[in-house]
C-alpha cells in the first residue's frame, strides 16, 4: 500500500465476508458487525494523472511568489508524491500534516507549521477552513479550489474562492469565481 502511495497512486482495499443467510435481517448484521471479520482479497492501485501543464502552471505561480500548499483527503504518502511531481513541493524536507495530527495542533503550532513547505492529507472540512483562517491571520492573501458541499465553508472563508464547474452547486455559490474546465492551469 505504502509502495503504491509512494508512487502517488490512489488504493483501494478490497474485502469480503462471507453471511448466515439464515440470520439476515437480524440486528446482529449491522454496519458495525458487517465489517467484522473480512476476509482480505488485495489492494487495487489508480492512477489519476495530474492535467497536462499544471506542472508549469505551478511553476510560474512560484516565479510570482504565490505559494501552494495542499490540502487533500488522500492518503498522506500519496499526497507527497503528487505534490512532488507537480511541483508544489520542491524540498526533501516537506511536512505531511494528516487530519488526526492537525486535530492535536493549537493555533500556534499550525501557524508555525505553515511557514515550512507542507502537505496536509486526510483533512476534514472544517480542518480546511482552519488552514485558510490560520493562513489570514498570518496576513496571506488565501485563495481556496474546491468542488464539493465539504469545501464550501473553506471557498467562503477565502480571499478567492474558486469553485469547479463540474462541483456542487453548494460549492459554485461559495465560490467567487468557478472555473468551468476545472483546469489549474486556468487559475493560473
Amino acid at each position: 500500500n505504502d509502495q503504491f502511495a509512494r508512487d502517488g497512486l490512489r488504493v483501494l482495499a478490497v474485502a469480503y465476508r462471507p453471511l448466515d443467510s439464515e440470520h439476515i435481517g437480524e440486528d446482529k448484521w449491522g454496519m458495525q458487525t458487517l465489517e467484522d471479520n473480512m476476509v482480505f482479497l488485495g489492494l487495487v492501485a489508480m492512477s489519476d494523472p495530474p492535467r497536462q501543464g499544471v506542472r508549469e502552471a505551478i511553476e510560474k505561480c512560484h516565479r510570482a511568489s504565490i505559494r501552494i500548499i495542499m490540502v487533500t483527503g488522500d492518503y498522506g504518502l500519496t499526497a507527497l508524491s503528487i505534490a512532488k511531481k507537480i511541483g508544489i513541493v520542491q524540498g526533501d524536507d516537506a511536512r505531511v500534516v494528516s487530519g488526526l495530527e492537525l486535530a492535536d495542533m493549537d493555533d500556534n503550532q499550525l501557524k508555525e507549521a505553515l511557514k515550512g513547505e507542507i502537505v496536509f492529507a486526510r483533512v476534514a472540512p472544517e480542518q480546511k477552513y482552519r488552514v485558510v483562517n490560520a493562513l489570514q491571520e498570518l496576513g496571506e492573501v488565501v485563495a481556496v479550489t474546491g468542488d464539493g458541499v465539504n469545501d464550501a465553508p473553506a471557498l467562503k472563508r477565502a480571499d478567492v474562492g474558486f469553485a469547479m464547474g463540474s462541483g456542487t452547486d453548494v460549492a459554485k455559490e461559495a465560490g467567487s469565481i468557478v472555473i468551468l474546465d476545472d483546469n489549474f492551469k486556468s487559475i493560473e
